[in-house]
């Protein structure tokens, strides 16, 4: 379940008594408007916790851990590359969305622009600005809380697998990824320091499916 649900995921509090300045209201918005704007390639370590809804006579949550490595190229191209507890490659290159899982030896192939509209792949790495996101998203910013500034992005479109994203920033920095699908499960993926000096060029996310592997085309 874990496997598909990154790609589902990629493809997605009630306060009493506390006021905020209009500053920290409207500073996750911010600090979203300048990644998107002054932030144009990168990579980043990142860690996601996949949590699961409670079934009937469940007290505790059931929650999975994978690691690997987020790079991207705007306005359309970008790698996740898990590679703890399992390996696992989501590539998009301008006019193909990737999944290759090495275990099952197969590749599933989708035409990127039918795919990507409404997810947080395309709010991190696609869009190339405020305005572009607020065609697919609705934007509200957040409370800040744990040191840092929060934006939740609604898809428009109620379709699809996402519910909801919440992005958390810190001193300009994208931290934290908390994305709700439409099933109830939580996927919260949390990067570590941006490295801003990579040199990427398209060709750097152009993929070959391995010889030998069975290729799905969707």
């Amino acid at each position: 379940m874990q496997r598909r649900f990154a790609l589902l995921a990629l493809m997605g509090c009630a306060l009493s008594g506390i006021s905020w300045s209009a500053r920290a209201q409207t500073e996750g918005l911010r600090e979203l408007e300048a990644f998107l704007s002054g932030v144009q390639q990168g990579r980043a370590a990142f860690t996601q916790a996949v949590t699961a809804p409670l079934r009937d006579g469940e007290t505790v949550a059931r929650t999975r851990t994978s690691r690997g490595e987020f790079e991207f190229l705007r306005p359309d191209r970008f790698r996740f590359r898990y590679t703890e507890p399992f390996e696992q490659v989501i590539v998009a290159d301008g006019q193909t969305l990737w999944l290759y899982d090495p275990d099952l030896n197969q590749v599933t192939a989708r035409r990127q622009a039918e795919v990507l509209a409404n997810t947080p792949a395309a709010l991190l790495a696609a869009a190339p600005d405020l305005r572009a996101v607020r065609q697919a998203f609705t934007l509200s910013a957040g409370e800040s809380r744990d040191g840092l500034n929060w934006v939740e992005a609604v898809p428009k479109a109620r379709d699809g697998q996402v519910q909801r994203i919440r992005i958390g920033f810190r001193q300009g920095q994208l931290e934290v990824l908390d994305i709700l699908d439409s099933f109830g499960q939580r996927s919260v993926m949390r990067f570590g320091p941006l490295d801003r000096s990579t040199q990427f060029t398209a060709s750097h996310f152009r993929f070959q499916p391995p010889a030998g592997t069975e290729v799905l085309r969707q």
